[in-house]
């Protein structure tokens, strides 16, 4: 019973770190016109109990990407300097709606397992109470 608790475990902190990487995807969408905006990525470790994996994952520490940013020439923006020019941001659409689906299918597998472990306490519970 133990192992199935452990398994539930184990996918809800995979659904956890998906979502939480999914948000700053979003962020990074919402973001792509704003000028300066950097990217931001989350990184993913494992969780140690007492030294020991426990095979859980958590999200690191948000990071921005450090990437050029991309020089927009348009002279009648305010932001604009001398030669007409301004930064925008480092998101490429392309990356981020790649990542999207990434931790979308990562999330629906996390969350396939974790009804699996469910389903499969139950029935060990039912075949208890006979």
């Amino acid at each position: 019973m133990a192992d199935l608790a452990a398994s539930l475990a184990l996918s809800a902190s995979g659904m956890k770190a998906q979502s939480e990487r999914l948000r700053h995807v979003s962020e990074n969408i919402a973001n792509a016109d704003t000028p300066g905006y950097r990217r931001k990525t989350v990184p993913f470790r494992e969780v140690y109990d007492f030294g020991r994996p426990t095979g859980e994952v958590q999200t690191g520490r948000v990071s921005l990407d450090r990437s050029e940013l991309t020089q927009i020439y348009d002279p009648g923006h305010p932001l604009a300097d001398g030669s007409g020019h301004y930064n925008g941001s480092n998101v490429d659409l392309i990356v981020e709606i790649a990542d999207s689906r990434e931790a979308q299918r990562s999330y629906e597998a996390n969350l396939r397992m974790f009804d699996q472990s469910r389903q499969m306490q139950r029935s060990l519970l039912d075949l208890l109470r006979r």
